[in-house]
């Protein structure tokens, strides 16, 4: 694989499962590798085998005890990119993180790069494609000759890759199209790949094993079978089909099909993905333009609901209350509910039928004036003010629907209870003793406290202090034939 020096300790470790070295990075001053474990940062050299990763930290003039980054077991390996950065800070984009249930914190390898972010992602493509690989052995459960088959197609991509690296040809920053299990995780049916390939040596397997008079271990692999384990033709009942020596005419295999329908499938994709692209806009203000006149038929839905709310239209508003109350006293509310969604279908459907072979109407908007940065940040502070109090108001209604709920009185309402029953014991009793003395004024003063009632009520908006001294006047009045029987007991005692 690669000729580079590596220590007798690593040496030690790859020797007990027979690895073979894919690739080593960070002997180079120039290009170093970090390992981030925690708070702890350490440089060092990286080494990937097809079984799993080893890093080596350096030492004065050697380098320390490897530490095996296990790919090839089921550990729950997560293997992505990641952010790092001085003192925890996530600034460059220029790590992988390696996550094990075997390790009891993540761990971050760093390829620093006074540039974009190659290194790291050309790291993490064939990383995952020996992680990939491993667990497709796994999942099939293939053993013997066939897994190593498997290991040895996924190092042979790696080394395919390594030398279009070396060639440096510009259409090599996508690795994943370069190796073949890591392009099957990102093309859409590439687990109906995977499956088809594993039926593949399956059934290849089994053909070998029937075949009278072959020692385990040796196999004769004629042109026929080559092809077939290339996937160029299937292999199958020969007897039905056309050969040209022992190439099948007019017919694909079944992981050649596999292979044509997910790439259709993915060109679909890339074309609905380039869509999604086309449509988008750059800039805040414009981007808000666009959500506000796709939100049109929203707002002039809830306008016509608010001006039936406000009876600006009586005759509307009556009709509309009418149907609500009548649905709503009946109720045909889910009824009512399942009515809307089927005429929503019916009008999709309708619109398909008509529309067919005509363009989309496009969304036409007027683009704002263009701000400067500051002008940006100010407009961007505006809408955080506004959100702001958005969520004050909210929480004051939560609040105040949890006090009702819970029926917790406030404080306020506790302070005017107990004044208004001092108020009134102090008023009644004043008035008994009043009464007792003086029982020929008792019609002017009831005239005399309504006429000031109503006078209240006629200044209340003008005077807020009056508010009490009207609630007074009002229980007085409301208690003055209790308490004329009073006084009329008192007065004949």
């Amino acid at each position: 694989m690669k000729t580079q020096s590596e220590s007798s300790l690593l040496s030690g470790f790859r020797s007990q499962r027979g690895e073979r070295v894919l690739e080593v990075d960070g002997t180079l001053t120039t290009q170093p590798v970090l390992e981030h474990v925690g708070i702890s940062t350490w440089p060092g050299r990286l080494t990937l085998t097809d079984h799993a990763l080893y890093f080596e930290a350096v030492k004065v003039v050697t380098f320390d005890k490897p530490k095996s980054y296990e790919l090839a077991e089921d550990a729950k390996q997560i293997v992505k990119p990641e952010l790092t950065g001085p003192w925890g800070s996530r600034l460059f984009d220029k790590a992988v993180m390696y996550k094990s249930t075997a390790l009891t914190e993540p761990v971050i390898i760093e390829f620093p790069e006074l540039a974009g972010h190659s290194r790291r992602d050309y790291w993490l493509a064939i990383i995952s494609e020996v992680l990939y690989v491993h667990r497709f052995v796994r999942k099939f459960n293939i053993s013997g000759v066939d897994k190593e088959e498997i290991i040895l197609k996924a190092s042979l991509g790696i080394l395919r890759l390594q030398a279009i690296e070396e060639l440096a040809f510009p259409a090599s920053n996508r690795y994943e199209s370069l190796l073949l299990f890591n392009l099957c995780d990102k093309l859409p049916g590439g687990d109906v790949i995977l499956e088809t390939l594993a039926s593949t040596i399956s059934s290849r397997s089994s053909a070998h094993a029937n075949q009278p008079g072959m020692s385990i271990g040796m196999r004769s692999m004629s042109a026929f079978a080559v092809l077939s384990n290339l996937g160029m033709v299937s292999p199958g009942n020969n007897s039905e089909r056309l050969f040209v020596g022992e190439i099948v005419v007019g017919e694909m295999s079944s992981l050649q099909k596999a292979v044509t329908e997910s790439m259709n499938n993915y060109k679909k994709v890339e074309l609905a993905q380039a869509t999604v692209d086309g449509v988008k806009v750059d800039g805040l203000d414009t981007n808000l333009v666009v959500m506000k006149e796709l939100l049109s038929p929203v707002s002039d839905l809830w306008r016509f609901l608010v001006s039936l709310a406000l009876w600006d239209e009586p005759f509307k508003s009556f009709i509309f209350c009418l149907l609500s109350s009548s649905i709503i006293i009946r109720g045909w509310v889910v009824y009512f509910l399942v009515m809307v969604i089927l005429l929503s279908a019916t009008v999709m459907l309708l619109t398909r039928l008509t529309s067919q072979g005509k363009p989309m109407t496009e969304v036409k908007v007027t683009s704002p004036p263009s701000m400067n940065t500051m002008e940006q940040l100010l407009a961007v502070q505006n809408a955080i003010s506004k959100v702001e109090e958005l969520v004050q108001d909210a929480n004051i209604v939560l609040l105040k629907i949890r006090a009702l709920l819970l029926a917790f009185p406030s404080q306020t309402t506790r302070i005017s209870s107990r004044l208004r029953m001092t108020s009134t014991t102090r008023i009644v009793s004043s008035l008994s003793t009043k009464m007792c003395s003086s029982s020929f004024n008792h019609t002017r003063t009831r005239r005399s406290s309504v006429d000031r009632a109503r006078s209240l009520l006629t200044n209340s908006t003008a005077h807020s202090k009056s508010w009490n001294e009207l609630e007074l006047q009002l229980i007085v009045w409301i208690f003055r034939p209790q308490v004329s029987y009073i006084q009329g007991s008192t007065c004949r005692n």
